[in-house]
Formats: C-alpha cells, structure tokens, sequence
C-alpha cells in the first residue's frame, strides 16, 4: 500500500511539473489517504502483536 501511495506521489509531482493542476491535486489527495490507511494498519498491527505476547519488531 505505501508502494502505490509512492506512486500516487510521484504522479502527481509530474502532473505538478507540466501544469496539469487538477490532475496533480486529485492524485495527492489519492497519496494521502493511502498513506494514512497504510498508516493505521501499521499500529493496529504493532498493538495486535503486542496484545498477543509477542515483542515488537525492531
């Protein structure tokens, strides 16, 4: 997920560069959710493990 949330971003950099400014805004909003659900799953995962005995990842 944050691979695609990369991708969103780098999208809209290039949009930003050769003046498709719509294009660019819609795909960094895209970047940003992405990011963040990636986000959340990453804690909700880290407090699962934890919750379950195990130690969290270095």
């Amino acid at each position: 997920m944050l691979y695609w949330a990369l991708v969103f971003f780098i999208i809209a950099v290039i949009a930003a560069v050769f003046g498709f400014g719509g294009i660019a805004v819609a795909a960094v909003g895209i970047a940003k959710i992405l990011f963040f659900i990636f986000l959340a799953l990453f804690v909700l995962s880290l407090v699962v493990h934890v919750l379950r005995g195990g130690r969290p990842p270095v």
